[in-house]
Parts: C-alpha cells; sequence; structure tokens
C-alpha cells in the first residue's frame, strides 16, 4: 500500500496543541501576545507530532474497536498485546523483553515525574546532558530534586558525551547524584549513540550505583542505514534500569496516552503498581497494539519521507544560508539548526521562537528551550508535507534576510 505524505490535513478545531495551544506552551503567561499573522496563516513546525495522517491499520483497529460497542472499564488482560510487543522489539532491535517487566504509562513524560520520588530522596539529584529535551529537567524541579547538567560536546554538529564531566559530577559526593536520564535517540541533536558509548556511559553509572532511565521513544525513527542499540541489551542484568518507549512518536498517536515503561527490579515496579496500575482506555491499546502488529510498511515509507526531507533542509540551508551550520541527524524528525550567524538581535538571538513567529510566521522552539548549551539553535520539526516545509524554509529565509537589512 502506498501511504501519501503529501496530503494537507486540516488540525483546526480538533483541539490540538499543535494547532490551537501554540501561544500558551511556548509563549507561556504571554500568550494574549499579538503578531501580524492570522492564527490559520502559521507554519507549525514546533510541537513533536507529525502533520501526516495516524496509519491506516491503525485507524482501522479503532473503528473495529468501536464496533464492538462497548467501552467499559479496561486494563491489559490479552497476552497477544504483549506477544506483539515481544515480536517488534526482537525483529527491530535484537531486544527481548519480559512481560513481567512493563507497566503502562500516558506518557514517558508522566512516568518521569512518577519515577524521581519512587527512586530518589529529596535530597539526591539528577544529572542530564544538555541540550535536553525540557521535561527532564521538569521532572526533578517537579519532585523538588536538583539537576545537575553536563554539556554535550559539538564538533561540526557532532554531538559527543563528555564521560570525563559525567564521571567527575558522579563521583562527587557532594553532587548526590542517585539518576542519570538519557534520551537515546538524543533530542534534540538527533544523535543515536553507539553501543561503545552507551556501554561507557553504563559502566559509570554501574560503578557508582546510579539509577539511569533510558528515553528510547525516537527508536524507530532512523535515517537510512542507521542502527540502534537499546539500553536493554547494553546492560543486561543492571537492575537498576528503566527503559521507556511508545509508539506515539513513531505512528503519530501523541494523544493515544499509551507508553510502556521497562522497570527491571522487583521493588520499584511494585511501588509503581500500588500508585500507578490504572484503567486503560480500550482505543488507546487497540491502537497501539495495531500499530506494532500492522505499521512496518507504513513506517518503511515514512522514513524515506522524512530522510527526502531533511536532504531538502540541507540543500536549502547550504544554498541559501549558507553560514547556517546543520548536520543531518542519525534519527528523529527534527531538525537542530545553528541559525547563531544569522540571529543578531538581541530578541532573536535569546528567544528565536518569539522572532520566527513574529518575523515569518512559523512556530518553532529555541534552543533556550532546551535547558542549556543551545544558544543560537531552533528546532524545527520536519515531519510535515514536503509544501509546507518548504514554504517554511522560505519564510525562515526571508526574516532573516530582512532583519539583515
Amino acid at each position: 500500500m502506498h501511504y501519501d505524505f503529501d496530503e494537507i490535513i486540516s488540525r483546526e478545531e480538533t483541539n490540538s496543541l499543535s494547532f490551537e495551544g501554540w501561544k500558551s506552551y511556548i509563549f507561556k503567561g504571554r500568550d494574549n501576545i499579538n503578531f501580524q499573522y492570522k492564527d490559520k496563516d502559521y507554519i507549525r513546525m514546533w510541537v513533536a507530532d507529525m502533520d501526516f495522517a495516524t496509519p491506516a491499520p491503525v485507524l482501522d483497529a479503532i473503528r473495529e474497536r468501536l464496533d464492538r460497542k462497548i467501552l467499559g472499564y479496561t486494563q491489559l488482560f490479552d497476552p497477544k498485546y504483549f506477544a506483539t510487543l515481544e515480536s517488534w522489539f526482537r525483529r527491530h532491535y535484537d531486544v527481548v523483553i519480559k512481560k513481567k517487566e512493563v507497566v503502562l504509562s500516558p506518557g514517558v513524560v508522566p512516568a518521569l515525574k512518577h519515577l524521581v520520588p519512587l527512586i530518589m530522596q529529596a535530597d539526591e539529584s539528577v544529572l542530564i546532558c544538555t541540550p535536553s529535551y525540557a521535561p527532564f529537567k521538569v521532572a526533578g524541579d517537579f519532585n523538588k530534586r536538583r539537576v545537575l547538567t553536563s554539556k554535550l560536546v559539538n564538533t561540526n554538529g557532532d554531538y559527543r558525551m563528555d564521560f570525563a564531566d559525567i564521571e567527575q559530577k558522579i563521583s562527587n559526593p557532594d553532587n548526590k547524584i542517585s539518576l542519570f536520564i538519557l534520551c537515546n535517540p538524543h533530542n534534540p541533536t538527533g544523535r543515536v549513540w553507539s553501543k561503545e558509548e552507551l556501554a561507557r556511559l553504563g559502566q559509570i553509572c554501574v560503578e557508582h550505583g546510579v539509577w539511569l532511565i533510558s528515553d528510547e521513544i525516537h527508536c524507530d525513527l532512523l535515517r537510512a542505514g542507521k542502527q540502534f542499540q537499546s539500553m536493554v541489551n547494553v546492560l543486561p542484568g543492571y537492575k537498576k534500569l528503566i527503559t521507556c518507549t511508545a509508539p506515539s512518536k513513531t505512528f503519530n498517536l501523541a494523544g493515544n496516552l499509551v507508553s510502556h515503561i521497562f522497570i527491571r527490579d522487583s521493588i520499584l515496579r511494585a511501588k509503581w503498581l500500588e500508585r500507578h496500575n490504572d484503567i486503560q482506555n480500550p482505543l488507546a491499546l487497540a491502537a497501539a497494539q495495531a500499530a506494532y502488529r500492522d505499521c512496518d510498511e507504513w513506517l518503511v515509507q515514512l522514513r524515506g519521507y522524512l530522510d527526502e526531507n531533511f536532504a531538502l533542509v540541507e540543500q536549502f540551508l547550504q544554498t541559501h544560508l549558507p553560514a547556517a551550520k546543520f548536520k543531518v541527524p542519525e534519527a528523529t524528525y527534527l531538525a537542530w539548526i545553528d541559525f547563531s550567524a544569522y540571529l543578531n538581535a538581541t530578541d532573536s538571538f535569546s528567544e528565536p521562537a518569539y522572532f520566527f513567529a513574529k518575523e515569518a510566521g512559523v512556530l518553532l522552539e529555541g534552543g533556550n528551550m532546551f535547558v542549556d548549551n543551545g544558544d543560537g539553535f531552533v528546532r524545527l520539526n520536519i515531519a510535515c508535507p514536503r509544501s509546507v516545509l518548504q514554504e517554511g524554509l522560505e519564510r525562515i529565509l526571508q526574516a532573516l534576510v530582512k532583519q539583515e537589512i
């Protein structure tokens, strides 16, 4: 079956965070701000969901479940659901999952907020690498735990973890670091960490008895020729490993509210289940199972389309904005672009999201929204029809050219 990723789908009047909720999210506390563009005329390239139709097999599964006519109290009893999960991870990543380790969460972000107080004392600290997906820091802040950072080293767009810095911070008793939160593949840079890098990080955590949460939600969104290594295989026996996965990013199911959290430690898992063994949405379970069972071909075509979108971004920048620094990410559908050579005005450099919303009618996220180590960068969601991407790039170009005049 051929899937049409060029289709323009209106998200207006669907309670979409991307479409209706952008002001309150990007400009929290200033959502009464007025820009020159009408709301419907913005190019939305910010929050990490896709403007592509959810796969047809998933929509069919939801309709089939609706045809059963009763949407009563639901929990996960069907062994075929777990068999589907086991098949997916074995086929794609040679990962053997254990049914007993799986707990469900509405999302990875809520899971992080729930896990932090279960595994950390009040005086202990979290360590994250920056630039970082902001909810990693929020998980600590929300629970009143100190959050420490280690800056990723950027060499011409090739990001690396600074293991000497990580080990120094973890080994320092004054820091009281008991948790490291890893993003693999990394958001926002798109790095897919190698087995050797993961092993080095894992070794540090094991030697110091630090919990390791590995957020692997972007693992399916690889560029052609790239391979993903899960921490499940890198640290096969470490009890303090928690792995977070979900079909949400891969199959455009962010509103579906099903994530799979793999908790090895039986005591921690029991604590989770005491507090969070919730009723499930029957439509969400049907959708997640269909995604992992029936959508391999959809994912193949999606990856190909994203590869071509990234090639367009790379060529456009080389041609029109050659001083911009950009490297096609190894995974995700997020372009991490260094526009610092062009963002010379105070507001455009310190708050790129405001500048591009005001001057270009393009909604994106600035590097200042990724904790730290992101000055001059923007994160651009390119999971949209190519015509939309082209228009967004053209608007960005015109805003930057106008700024220089």
